[in-house]
């Protein structure tokens, strides 16, 4: 179902540039040449349903990707900004044997329970040729339910869950998607989020495929790159989280027509600061536009347009998507009241891989997914975020669950207790925060717990702070009292 799409803009627009990374630029004839080899290397080199995925924003990424579906499996991009102990748990839930990369990742793809097949050793030149002189291949029967993807998220537990999106998930949010944002075929897009994450997935890949749009990667956000990319190849649409477009905020060269191009700049992920959204607006006369997603929803589920922007609110709800605003006994709330944010609609996902459990508990019989954020609508359908869910962080895009880090702290010997709250900060969205209680005679500094950490979390779940105190605030039962450490910050 999916690759059909890659096929169609094939035959529409096979001259089309599809993608370029500053290292090379494939049109859409060049693109599908390259899934069909890349088709042909997964086909002898697994049996596995399964193959992960560990690129960055590439022009290769859509071909690898295009290339494991239509190898009929499905595809797991990895998050490469875990270690590999963290990425470890993901390759064995998922059960791969085969990890697509490049030598860029070799030492962390190299203590992973997977072989790693690297493309530079593929001969994918040759390859090439020999897909451009044979028929193409049938794209494989699958039906809208079968999982395409399957993308790992902390969820609403440290543990990560693999979500499973159907082909019908990741083709019908792209396009409500694109109807909903009125986005065209003329579109010159700019990709800088990671393709593991289903905004950078959907938003940067899928659509542009289904538009014929022409892509331009960056590999690693930079905000100067950024900024010279979008003056120097007139990029229309522009998705980023805020602490990106915070960075860019930042930047004391980028000219005040520098985004004079961009017709839409979505943003989501995290909150958008005030101070960057006016920033934005004052400073380069562009509208931020913000969202709301999550990635067992495709991810888009409303969001904001030219004709639709509310200031503090994520927009209205996306063609064919339904929210409800729940109270705790599941009747609704009234305009204006605040509830649990529930979506419905054939963006939602099809269940967490293996956890029949945990995908009841999210999703009911009647198809409404309880998404554990707080949130409102106002008279006129602008859906607000006012709550998040549980105690879940947002580090730069990145969920962030506070008991994950809790854990590794704990394992330090001289530690007796601990709690991890957020921090507010301009770059990343928000910073953990640990507080810790040392056992008794015991002497710890805020350094020891910092490289004990690094041991074992990625750099951006290591706290930026360790506050050593001798007690910590609880209420009568005893139970932690989180939301008053936020006031010890």
């Amino acid at each position: 179902m999916l690759v059909d799409l890659l096929l169609e803009a094939n035959r529409l627009a096979p001259q089309t540039t599809a993608v370029s990374d500053g290292m090379q630029s494939l049109t859409y004839r060049r693109l599908m040449q390259l899934a069909i080899a890349v088709r042909s290397v997964i086909r002898k080199s697994t049996s596995c349903e399964r193959v992960g995925i560990m690129l960055p924003a590439s022009s290769v990424f859509p071909a690898v990707l295009f290339g494991t579906l239509w190898s009929k499996r499905i595809a797991v991009p990895l998050n490469f900004l875990l270690n590999a102990e963290e990425l470890t748990k993901v390759v064995d839930d998922a059960g791969l044997d085969l990890v697509i990369t490049i030598r860029h990742f070799e030492e962390l793809a190299s203590k992973l329970p997977a072989r790693a097949l690297y493309l530079e050793d593929l001969s994918l030149k040759r390859k090439v040729l020999i897909a451009s002189l044979r028929p193409t291949p049938k794209p494989p029967t699958v039906d809208a339910n079968d999982t395409a993807v399957l993308l790992y998220t902390s969820g609403t537990t440290a543990e990560p869950k693999g979500v499973e999106l159907t082909h019908r998930n990741l083709h019908s949010n792209a396009t409500d998607a694109i109807a909903t944002l009125h986005m065209n075929t003329e579109q010159r897009m700019l990709n800088v989020l990671p393709p593991f994450h289903v905004f950078g997935l959907t938003g940067n890949v899928v659509v542009p495929v289904i538009l014929r749009a022409t892509v331009f990667a960056i590999p690693r956000f930079n905000p100067a790159a950024v900024i010279r990319t979008v003056a120097h190849e007139r990029i229309s649409v522009l998705m980023a989280i805020p602490s990106m477009f915070a960075a860019m905020l930042r930047s004391k060269s980028a000219k005040p027509d520098v985004f004079s191009s961009v017709t839409l700049a979505l943003t989501g992920g995290e909150p958008l600061p005030d101070s960057v959204r006016v920033g934005f607006l004052e400073r380069f006369g562009l509208a931020l536009r913000q969202g709301y997603g999550l990635t067992e929803t495709s991810p888009v589920v409303a969001a904001c347009w030219a004709e639709a922007d509310r200031v503090g609110t994520v927009g209205r709800p996306v063609r064919n998507v339904e929210i409800r605003i729940a109270a705790e006994d599941g009747s609704e709330v009234p305009t204006g009241g605040d509830g649990e944010i529930l979506v419905r609609g054939p963006n939602v996902m099809k269940g967490y891989y293996k956890k029949p459990k945990e995908t009841r508990a999210v999703l009911d019989t009647d198809g409404w997914f309880h998404t554990g954020d707080v949130g409102r609508f106002d008279t006129d359908g602008f859906l607000a975020i006012t709550g998040r869910a549980k105690e879940m962080l947002i580090i730069g895009g990145e969920n962030v669950f506070p008991r994950e880090i809790e854990a590794v702290l704990e394992t330090h010997e001289a530690v007796l207790q601990c709690a991890v709250v957020a921090m507010p900060d301009d770059l990343r969205g928000e910073l953990p925060v640990a507080f810790v209680i040392p056992q008794t005679d015991a002497t710890i500094t805020e350094q020891e717990l910092r490289n004990h950490a690094k041991q074992s979390l990625a750099g951006f779940k290591v706290p930026k702070r360790v506050v050593i105190r001798e007690d910590l605030p609880t209420g009568p039962t005893g139970k932690l009292l989180k939301r008053r450490l936020k006031d010890l910050i």
